[in-house]
């Protein structure tokens, strides 16, 4: 039977599994809009470009397989590179369906056209476009086995406008082969011989290709071998926090402790991670390309083995499938790194306890206490990039898995568009986002999405009327001249009562609990504003102290 080229896209995505795809919808591909109207695929209508993008990266983040996003061509594409970026730079599954220009049209610089297939070669693993319909499965079943294969990331597929109105006879779609890599029984007892003659050794958990599972098998073997684990940057539900063998996050603004022992480290386990800038503290934590330390990388993708560092015993692997050849090692019965775990643990706890009090009215570090106390294991939390993510990264303690979605790339704006996802995938579980005044109007109107479909998702909006991190780089660099930092606000409760959700602000420390039982009980999408001084520019240090010790 024949289809058009729209069916046959449509078609494919149901052969792999797609129950969910965000869109922003565009002209160029109404025949993939006409075929999804009865396809039993929940077609999620996004207000930008980039904010369903983010809320695909969301999804493969969460999910292990591919987000799917679909916008049209020219500034739908390019304003959707915000989260291609982000899933290339995160390793995250993810599939961007573009419309394109008619293909007689081509090379004319016809309205909106662009060549994706030199545009977006940075921001994707593959850029392919369909020119013939009768492909659309061959180039669909590859776009889900590159994506997910080695190491994920997202795959752009351009859609010729009239391609897809093509009546075409096509094989039917069936679904992809995920490729997996298995380390090798050689490897594995090397890596053996080398954890049993070290004496301080250092796990350091990352990336992506987990499952449930794999985590807590993971967290068996570790604390079986009493050995002490740190999680990479923004990957910090990869471990339980509370589980002893925990060490802390390997990100920005690490615990000083915490960098001295890796440093000190003879041997490094490198698991998943590709130890990129910001966990390796700028890369001063492993030297380039010969680490001091003892290294065994273990990673699913063989062109990042070596890249960077030089590893003693590189294997190339699932890190579930990794995690799996961990059985045939015997655990010891008195490691001699046991004392040092315990002690990296406890550093860890001081670390990761908040302060009680800081500048201004509000203070974070008992609302942090709050929500420690008063939300469930399982809560998921969001987030962009800014000065106020440093409260949830190094006070949130997680201990599930898939609780965190935050952009290893540092990007703005994420936060929202990834509750949003989240609260889709996982509709029983509480989900909070926190963002800064400055990342949420990034993508705020995102928010109105959420309205759409009855997500009552949580925002801790943290404003301190300004771009916090640029204005703590900018008093230390140039003090006292702050040029271009300063941010003039919506009435941020007003804004979610504007949209149909519900509002909440917060002056005083004492009132953020009330409030955030209010937004809860709401039922609604909410937006708790938390008015914090701007001298509360980091936990530590003021905004004075930063320009009075520059």
């Amino acid at each position: 039977m024949k289809r058009t080229g729209g069916q046959l896209i449509v078609e494919a995505l149901k052969a792999n599994g797609v129950s969910r795809v965000s869109c922003v919808p565009g002209e160029s591909y109404l025949a993939v809009l006409d075929a999804l109207y009865e396809s039993g695929i929940e077609t999620v209508i996004c207000r930008q470009e980039g904010g369903a993008a983010m809320m695909a990266d969301t999804w493969g983040r969460l999910t292990g397989e591919p987000g799917i996003c679909m916008v049209t061509r020219g500034p739908g594409a390019t304003n959707a590179s915000a989260g291609l970026h982000i899933a290339m730079q995160d390793s995250i599954p993810m599939i961007l369906f573009i419309g394109q220009v008619q293909r007689d049209a081509r090379e004319r610089e016809a309205f909106q056209e662009v060549e994706y297939r030199r545009a977006f070669t940075e921001f994707a693993k593959w850029v392919g476009e369909i020119d013939d319909a009768r492909r659309i499965p061959e180039f669909v079943t590859r776009a889900f086995a590159i994506a997910t294969s080695g190491r994920p990331g997202p795959v752009v597929l351009s859609l010729p406008e009239d391609m897809l109105v093509d009546l075409v006879d096509a094989p039917q779609a069936k679904p992809y082969m995920r490729v997996e890599s298995h380390p090798g029984p050689k490897q594995m007892a090397k890596f053996a011989e080398l954890l049993s003659s070290a004496k301080r050794p250092m796990v350091i958990v990352g990336g992506t290709r987990w499952t449930e599972d794999s985590v807590a098998k993971f967290k068996t073997f570790a604390e079986s071998f009493k050995l002490p684990v740190g999680c990479s940057f923004r990957r910090q539900a990869l471990f339980d926090h509370l589980s002893p063998s925990y060490a802390g996050d390997v990100g920005i603004g690490v615990n000083p402790a915490l960098s001295k022992e890796i440093k000190e480290a003879d041997l490094i386990v490198l698991l998943g991670s590709r130890m990129s800038e910001m966990p390796s503290s700028g890369y001063t934590l492993l030297d380039i390309p010969y680490p001091s330390q003892t290294l065994v990388h273990i990673f699913p993708d063989a062109q990042e083995l070596g890249r960077m560092y030089r590893p003693d015993l590189a294997i190339c692997a699932s890190t579930s499938d990794f995690v799996d050849a961990l059985d045939s090692i015997e655990t010891p019965q008195n490691p001699v790194w046991a004392d040092r775990t315990a002690a990296m643990h406890q550093a860890y706890l001081t670390w990761s306890t908040p302060p009680k009090t800081g500048p201004g009215l509000v203070q974070m570090g008992p609302i942090m206490d709050w929500i420690e106390a008063n939300t469930p294991v399982d809560t998921v939390f969001t987030n962009g990039a800014g000065n106020y993510a440093t409260w949830l990264h190094r006070f949130h303690r997680f201990q599930r898995f898939n609780t965190q979605s935050a952009p290893t790339s540092g990007s703005m704006g994420y936060g929202l568009p990834a509750a949003v996802a989240a609260k889709h995938l996982f509709p029983e579980r509480e989900v909070v986002c926190f963002a800064g005044d400055g990342c949420f109007m990034m993508h705020g109107q995102e928010f109105i999405t959420a309205v759409r479909y009855g997500l009552p998702i949580i925002t801790v909006l943290v404003n301190n009327g300004t771009y916090g991190t640029i204005r703590m780089h900018q008093e230390r660099e140039y003090p006292g001249r702050v040029s271009g930092t300063d941010l003039v606000n919506p009435d941020f409760v007003a804004f979610a009562k504007a949209y149909g959700g519900h509002g909440e602000l917060v002056e005083k420390t004492e009132d953020f609990g009330p409030a955030y039982e209010r937004a809860r009980a709401s039922g609604k999408p909410s937006i708790i504003e938390v008015k914090l001084d701007p001298e509360a520019i980091t936990p530590a240090r003021t905004l004075t102290q930063i320009r009075e010790r520059s």
